[in-house]
């Protein structure tokens, strides 16, 4: 019998993972299918647990609907472009107009692109570890190489800038910072952040901040834009409407371009031509831009106590304060708790079985610390977006399994469970 010749993916891809949506999540649709009810917890997606765009977000929209049925500038339409002037003013940024704001289909395409406009093969991009996983494969598939800086738990997982300026070559290009931080919810100190500009402004590096949860902050922790801190090199402040406006579907992020503008001249038409490459983004969903930035911050009443998101916080910290073998570093931003375990009593505990178990057991789905870039294999992520009752029992049936664990040691090593998720392929 004749083989059929196998079609084969490109080897760019051989490097790339994007473990929160992967295996352990394709195994939870199947479960579903299978009539069992998951708890997500592994991705923020603010819809899911009931939370809604805000009402003058869609009312614009409609409003609009005629003027969004054809192409728009490649950079995204005026009024939308001019708004995030309008905010990024406000917080004391200057000289940049709406020449230099790119909107783009969420945050997620904006990564690819300003990467794709910089990196050559083997150009070099400082990355946080923890990171959210989409900087290193875009890194990755852009022909460069992520080099990680370690955010460590022990210094609640807030960058040292001395260790990073180790890091440095002849080839590191851009660092990225994320914060508010995803996966751990730290939100950086002021000095970290200054000592991170001048490392940038020393080394000629771009300077890509990851701020799409800018706003979303918890018992008084200050968030610092960076693009106020970067004067000597480029900045690009990437963000959008998906977290604190609750609008992850309309997918509409932006990036704004602060700093040495004028020496990066040649790589803004670059990331123009990659932007008409495109043609341009949902033009639609670009109508409520100016509406979300300038109307009525709903998110305030979220995340002060009584709120939704602040409650739903608590809650996870109760629950690890209450659990023999759970540890957290306080989230001081985002939307996430980056959950340790204590090993003392489970020396084999390994990340991925422990989440592949959870779900198979509990029908709860987590993320594994290893999905964000970490050496360590025992942190987990989940989001704080169900509310406090949900989280409650979530919590209990974790810690029921890991009482399991102490009470009755098995072997949870890595082959196990990369040989029982390939069989969910």
């Amino acid at each position: 019998m004749k083989t059929e010749p196998s079609i084969r993916p490109s080897d760019s891809l051989r490097h790339v993972r994007y473990e929160i949506r992967g295996q352990l999540a394709h195994r939870a649709h199947e479960l579903e299918r299978l009539g069992y009810e998951i708890v997500s917890l592994n991705i923020g997606n603010p819809k899911a647990f009931g939370f809604r765009t805000p009402e003058t977000m869609r009312l614009a929209m409609i409003e609009n609907l005629a003027e969004a049925e054809g192409y728009c500038h490649q950079k995204g339409i005026f009024p939308a472009r001019e708004a995030v002037v309008m905010q990024q003013q406000e917080r004391g940024i200057t000289g940049i107009t709406a020449e230099e704001v790119f909107i783009g289909n969420g945050v997620s395409e904006l990564i690819d692109l300003v990467l794709r406009a910089l990196l050559n093969d083997g150009d070099e991009v400082l990355v946080p570890s923890p990171d959210y996983p989409l900087w290193t494969a875009a890194v990755t598939l852009n022909g460069g190489k992520a080099v990680h800086y370690p955010c460590r738990p022990e210094n609640g997982f807030v960058p040292d800038p001395e260790e990073v300026a180790r890091l440095i070559t002849p080839r590191t290009r851009a660092i990225v910072i994320i914060n508010p931080n995803n996966p751990t919810g730290a939100v950086y100190p002021r000095p970290v952040l200054e000592a991170l500009a001048r490392l940038a402004e020393r080394s000629g590096l771009v300077v890509f901040s990851d701020e799409i949860y800018d706003q979303m902050t918890y018992d008084g922790a200050e968030f610092v834009p960076m693009a106020t801190l970067v004067r000597d090199t480029l900045c690009a402040t990437l963000s959008g409407l998906s977290k604190v406006y609750r609008a992850c579907g309309y997918r509409v992020g932006w990036a704004v371009f602060s700093g040495r503008t004028h020496a990066a001249a040649d790589y803004l038409k670059a990331l123009e031509l990659l932007s008409s490459l495109r043609l341009c983004s949902n033009v639609l969903a670009q109508w409520a831009v100016q509406t979300a930035l300038g109307g009525y911050q709903s998110l305030k009443q979220l995340i002060t106590p009584g709120g939704r998101l602040y409650e739903s916080r608590r809650a996870v910290l109760d629950a690890v304060q209450n659990s023999r073998f759970l540890k957290l570093e306080p989230p001081k931003g985002a939307m996430y708790g980056f959950i340790g375990v204590d090993t003392s009593e489970m020396p084999d505990f390994d990340d991925q079985q422990f989440a592949l178990d959870l779900l198979e057991q509990k029908h709860v789905l987590v993320a594994p610390g290893v999905s964000f870039n970490v050496a360590y294999r025992n942190h987990f992520r989940v989001t704080t977006l169900p509310d406090s009752a949900m989280l409650r029992d979530v919590f209990g049936r974790i810690d029921e399994l890991l009482c399991a664990y102490a009470s009755a040691p098995r072997e949870a090593g890595k082959n196990n469970v990369v040989d029982a998720l390939a069989r969910f392929k």
